[in-house]
């Protein structure tokens, strides 16, 4: 009898171990949270609350708190981490930290926590899935760059989260919608958080409340998922191609090490001088703000007609240039060639940013145009690297993007844009910006300007 009793608890401690075991890894998957304790969790820098409710976590907003977060004990490298997230008012605002770290130091002995954050965003802008580098960079991946994701959220339900890190690539869904595509180097490992948003000293935001649960991960056996072939990946490796933007039809405009595939402006050939590659970058040199007084201007080979144009560029204080298109090199004019002109100015300390009409001859604008309609968060200092995009649809639709945001956007050939035209300096141009295709344009102003990353998708 002793012996049948004994025999009976070791078979049910034995299957109560594998239900367990089972819990916690089922299959290839490892749940990061047990739903009863916080065992391999703990809270830094701020204060907001923690604790669980009927097998969630749930973060709560206080007073005069900086972000808080539940962060996990270990870190990971390459993974697959699904979760499932509620935010229930468009007040509300959090984040899921990635290969994150921690700096005991910062912030006065407080603490800081940086990294990768995937964004939990229920306001109007919608930019929930988006990559973003909390404490440190910024935003790398504002959903605006994939508006096809923006209406994947959903406010007052558990949404699905899944994040991918395999290598250099870092991939984002929200309810299996694929939304962020990031490319960079900065971070192979590090802990993943939950964050309860700074509210401040706002008295109408203490209180609300984000949900997490089915928390787990894979790192063993992990296989990329595919995204569709129109999403933009924003690569922070310089001059180079990931597999996946190859299979979309990007090319590079500038390869890194020479200067194939450009010539000057109404030349045969490449300038002899005024430009120089170098490290990785495209760099037209200094000849004391004389436009075109160095080694001129610099046209692709090929000409093109709807593209999608990215570019980084750094400036150097007090410098203009900038990046045309649909140049035809007809107009056989003295100085710059005539083309559509997406602005490269120092803002600040150049004149032309006062003149034209209203700031159209600013950063990033249509120049002598349309003006870009930036926020001071989205520039980049002097010196560091900007990106800018130009997108021209088959209908001739035309955007300008600046580090991820879209500053403007117009018709090619409307009356709005004739009549723009008329009232600028291109008026003496038939037709002009008008052409069915035309040249990449890299301008000599006279000032230190670096490029590098030139990539082309035709449309």
């Amino acid at each position: 009898m002793k012996t049948s009793k004994l025999l009976l608890l070791l078979i049910f401690f034995i299957t109560a171990s594998v239900i367990t075991t089972a819990q916690k890894n089922t299959g290839e998957w490892t749940s990061l949270f047990d739903g009863k304790t916080f065992n391999g969790w703990k809270k830094l820098s701020g204060t907001a609350d923690y604790k669980i409710e009927n097998g969630m976590i749930l973060g709560t907003t206080v007073l005069s708190s900086p972000n808080t977060f539940l962060v996990t004990e270990k870190e990971y490298g390459d993974f697959v981490l699904e979760l499932d997230v509620k935010i229930e008012d468009t007040t509300a605002n959090s984040g899921i930290q990635f290969r994150s770290h921690f700096n005991a130091a910062a912030n006065n002995g407080k603490g800081k926590v940086y990294g990768y954050q995937y964004e939990l965003d229920p306001s109007s802008r919608r930019w929930t899935a988006g990559i973003y580098d909390e404490g440190r960079r910024d935003w790398l991946y504002p959903l605006s760059l994939n508006a096809t994701a923006q209406n994947a959220f959903r406010l007052g339900q558990f949404n699905k989260v899944h994040i991918e890190c395999i290598g250099n690539e870092l991939k984002t869904w929200i309810n299996g919608v694929p939304a962020a595509y990031v490319v960079d180097t900065v971070d192979a490992k590090g802990f993943i958080a939950l964050q309860v948003h700074s509210i401040g000293d706002n008295q109408n935001f203490v209180g609300e409340k984000i949900y997490w649960k089915n928390i787990k991960i894979k790192t063993k056996n992990i296989k990329p998922t595919a995204f569709p072939n129109n999403v933009y990946v924003l690569n922070n490796i310089p001059n180079y191609l990931c597999s996946y933007e190859k299979n979309s039809g990007w090319e590079l405009l500038f390869d890194g090490v020479s200067t194939n595939g450009w010539r000057g402006a109404y030349k045969t050939t490449f300038p002899e001088k005024g430009w120089q590659v170098n490290n990785g970058l495209l760099t037209v040199l200094s000849s004391e703000g004389k436009e075109g007084g160095n080694g001129g201007d610099i046209v692709t080979l090929d000409q093109y007609s709807a593209f999608d144009l990215s570019f980084e560029f750094k400036l150097s204080p007090g410098a203009n240039s900038g990046v045309k298109y649909f140049v035809t090199l007809t107009e056989n004019n003295q100085g710059s060639a005539i083309g559509l002109e997406y602005q490269i100015l120092d803002d600040s300390l150049h004149p032309d940013a006062k003149l034209g009409i209203n700031g159209n001859r600013t950063l990033a604008s249509l120049y002598d145009l349309i003006k870009a309609q930036k926020q001071p968060r989205f520039m980049h200092k002097i010196g560091e690297w900007n990106t800018g995009r130009i997108i021209v649809y088959p209908n001739n639709h035309v955007e300008h993007y600046l580090n991820g945001i879209k500053v403007l956007e117009y018709e090619r050939g409307s009356q709005a844009y004739h009549d723009l035209v008329a009232i600028s300096k291109y008026k003496i141009w038939p037709n002009f910006g008008q052409a069915k295709k035309g040249h990449i344009l890299l301008q000599d102003h006279g000032n230190e300007v670096s490029f590098r990353s030139i990539k082309l998708k035709p449309l």
